[in-house]
């Protein structure tokens, strides 16, 4: 580590100990080392290395030392009160971070599902933690089962957004474990066999009173239990309890249902379980095996929490650290995989990367960066205030990204064929195909008397003046087209193609646009992103049929 990366460990070594009365520790120091320096996020290791011998001194300093010290690396830190910026992480307290991923495999991650998937990598990094992969593949309801494609379409995106992990895990395989516990409160009295329909149990709930089964004696809970694993109960016939405060303010987390029966077939373990244990049961019981520190969720699921940390005292299990987030929308589009699942069977959709699914798929098949997007989200940071955004935010970053790589080409939509009349001394008009890079050399374009525009530039400017861009001026009109002079004009500039290569463009809406596109479009490879110039950014998706998707403007 060289002198820089050490004064800088010491700095907010510093500046921690100073915030916390004198006492340092690892964790929040190696957040911020991790975020500011290329240099320890490429070595980790011996970043955290070094880190904890530094804050072993600062540690060993008086607070009057480490105060006076403070005011000479960081003076600014005395000068003004600190004001926490939504757009940064808050730092993690503590040390060896583990945080998880709990993706549902009922399709792809769409941009709704990328923003745990970031905060939880990003939080990892900086603290050079471990990051968990866990497929919450338990069989919810019937309406909401696990796909078999889906488990492979997450890794796929969670790989294209740059997202490591160092272990995988499948609740579907974790089924043993989850028993074994919930046997345990059976056994201990904490939970129970409920028979009771949903309809009698909710009214149970909403008026706080004790069902006939929940005072059940031990032995008779152990038999029913096990008459659900042997399969002697329907679908909605008996269901597992845990006995909280049937007073307890808020009806739903009074006694709640740890496990349910559910006999549909599982993509990887067939009809191996019919008895499903419910989200904050098996979370859990895996939050506390699996080893997490910190518990990234949306603050919607705050009631899985408290549930949570029910469990981990009635196990006499540490309790973990819960950070939570608003929800983050886009303005324009309802993002729901059950829906995207109806209209992928009724064939509405062309796939999960059909840009209508906002899917990570559809996202790369756009053009759309996976930088840009983490930038996107990390704006956000942890703010627990709901945000709804348009999509041109995404756009607006990705835009920055793409802009200087992407070349420029001439795309004519739904074109009209004109006649140029008068002389022009120009056989080949040659235009950058970067208009910052000159290195790139330029695209020819032979010029003919017979050129096409686009139908609306046509309709709308019929008998003005407007300039064929890098060509010339042009009086319009019916048809033909009137050469004025080649001076470049303060005049509306369109694009223009002399005889053009057919080409389509599949928007994010799914309509299709047609066009002609310059017969130097031949040189784009598939997968490239360009720009059509006044038009917008498109990838290339099939380069023998000239098939492109539509980015954004």
């Amino acid at each position: 580590m060289n002198d820089e990366v050490k004064r800088l460990i010491r700095k907010y070594a510093l500046r921690n100990a100073v915030k916390f009365e004198g006492e340092c520790t690892v964790g929040p120091v190696m957040g911020k080392v991790m975020g500011e320096s290329e240099v320890c996020r490429k070595d980790p290791q011996g970043t955290k290395q070094m880190i904890e011998e530094i804050v072993e001194d600062v540690n060993l300093m008086s607070y009057e030392d480490q105060v006076a010290e403070l005011k000479k690396v960081l003076p600014e830190y005395f000068e003004e009160q600190e004001v926490e910026d939504t757009s940064r992480l808050p730092e993690l307290e503590g040390d060896n971070i583990v945080m998880r991923m709990a993706p549902y495999p009922s399709g792809p991650l769409h941009i709704g599902n990328a923003r745990m998937a970031v905060l939880n990598d990003e939080y990892v990094k900086r603290n050079g933690g471990k990051l968990i992969l866990v497929y919450d593949d338990t069989i919810g309801s019937a309406q909401k089962k696990p796909l078999l494609d889906a488990y492979d379409l997450i890794k796929d995106g969670l790989e294209w957004l740059g997202v490591e992990w160092h272990e995988v895990h499948y609740k579907s395989e974790r089924m043993e474990i989850y028993y074994e516990h919930g046997e345990k409160l059976l056994a201990e009295g904490e939970a129970y066999v409920c028979e009771c329909s949903a309809e009698k149990l909710r009214a149970h709930r909403e008026k706080g009173e004790e069902c006939e089964h929940r005072n059940r004696a031990t032995e008779d809970n152990l038999k029913h239990w096990k008459a659900m694993l042997r399969g002697a109960f329907d679908e909605g016939e008996a269901v597992v309890r845990i006995k909280t405060d049937m007073q307890y303010p808020n009806p739903a987390f009074r006694d709640r249902v740890l496990f349910r029966i559910s006999k549909a077939p599982h993509p990887l373990v067939g009809d191996k379980y019919h008895v499903w244990p419910l989200l904050e049961f098996s979370w859990a019981v895996d939050d506390h095996l699996l080893g997490m520190t910190h518990i990234l969720r949306g603050k919607d699921l705050m009631i899985e929490d408290e549930m949570e940390k029910y469990i981990w005292d009635i196990f006499g299990w540490k309790h973990r650290e819960f950070l939570h987030y608003g929800m983050l929308r886009l303005k324009e589009f309802k993002l729901s995989k059950s829906d995207f699942q109806r209209k992928l069977k009724k064939k509405e959709l062309q796939g999960w990367d059909d840009p209508r699914t906002w899917s990570l798929q559809s996202l790369r098949k756009r053009g759309i960066q996976p930088e840009a997007l983490r930038e996107f989200i990390l704006d956000f940071g942890m703010s627990l205030t709901d945000i709804e955004v348009p999509a041109s935010k995404l756009y607006a970053k990705n835009r920055e990204i793409i802009d200087e790589r992407a070349n420029r080409y001439y795309f004519v939509k739904d074109p009209v064929k004109l006649t140029l009349k008068g002389e022009l001394d120009i056989d080949i008009a040659e235009i950058p195909r970067h208009p910052d890079d000159h290195k790139r050399g330029n695209r020819e374009l032979k010029v003919d008397k017979t050129i096409y525009i686009p139908k609306q530039e046509y309709e709308e400017n019929l008998g003005k003046e407007i300039r064929l861009k890098n060509l010339c001026n042009i009086m319009l009109s019916e048809k033909s087209a009137e050469i004025t002079s080649i001076d470049n004009k303060d005049i509306l500039k369109i694009q223009w193609v002399p005889n053009g290569l057919e080409c389509t463009v599949n928007m994010p809406d799914g309509s299709h646009e047609h066009g002609l596109v310059e017969t130097t479009f031949n040189e784009v490879k598939e997968e490239d992103i360009v720009q059509f110039e006044r038009y917008g950014f498109v990838r290339l998706i099939d380069k023998e049929r000239n098939i492109v998707a539509f980015a954004h403007r």
